[in-house]
């Protein structure tokens, strides 16, 4: 199979000679070009230059996705996760997940394993993150009416089921997106999208330059 070339090139080639004098950029990626899924902003720069950058900057809010099914949606919310530089992802049940849909991404997150729903309010709780549930439930709040705590943990249930009874029960808060059509509910990964910019818009941070 040849590659095609018409295709559009994602990235950047070789940086032409003389190297610039940043220890945060890759010899590597100079000599070869970096074709990563980053912005231009990162171009060359070291997997950990990166990170410790986007640590000047991280908000208030944590993600976390119930993981019992392998759910192929996961991968998608943790793509939209890194692009609101979110303090913490948390995937909640089996410790494997399908990682084909972040395109790498979760390498620059802080991505936190919990064998269950206790071990994930307990970590919360040291910290004083609200848990707040994203589902079509019965006693749920609008998600366009609700406010947000600035820090928080929106929890997503896998594609289907949803929340568990257990994970509901420990939540001080359940929202959901007002829809108005004929489906029972969103793909998950585009509920979380929604939710993620909804508390975005109630607490913007300051661009680091």
């Amino acid at each position: 199979m040849t590659e095609d070339p018409t295709a559009p090139v994602v990235g950047v080639g070789p940086h032409p000679e003389p190297w610039p004098g940043d220890p945060r950029l890759d010899p590597e990626l100079l000599a070869h070009g970096d074709r990563r899924n980053v912005i231009d902003r990162y171009r060359y720069w070291r997997l950990e230059a990166i990170v410790a950058d986007l640590d000047r900057s991280r908000s208030g809010l944590h993600v976390a996705i119930q993981n019992w099914e392998h759910d192929f949606n996961i991968g998608s919310i943790v793509r939209t996760a890194n692009a609101f530089n979110v303090g913490g992802v948390h995937i909640v049940g089996r410790r494997r997940w399908n990682r084909r849909g972040a395109m790498v991404t979760d390498r620059y997150l802080h991505v936190h394993h919990h064998a269950d729903e206790q071990g994930l309010k307990a970590w919360l709780e040291e910290r004083g993150i609200a848990l707040v549930g994203v589902d079509n439930l019965p006693g749920s709040v609008p998600l366009e009416t609700a406010r947000l705590p600035g820090h928080c943990c929106l929890v997503f249930g896998s594609e289907g089921p949803g929340l568990t009874e257990e994970m509901v029960a420990n939540c001080s808060t359940l929202v959901a997106i007002t829809q108005r059509g004929s489906t029972r509910s969103l793909n998950a990964g585009a509920a979380a999208a929604i939710a993620m910019y909804h508390w975005s818009l109630q607490h913007p941070l300051p661009f680091v330059s």
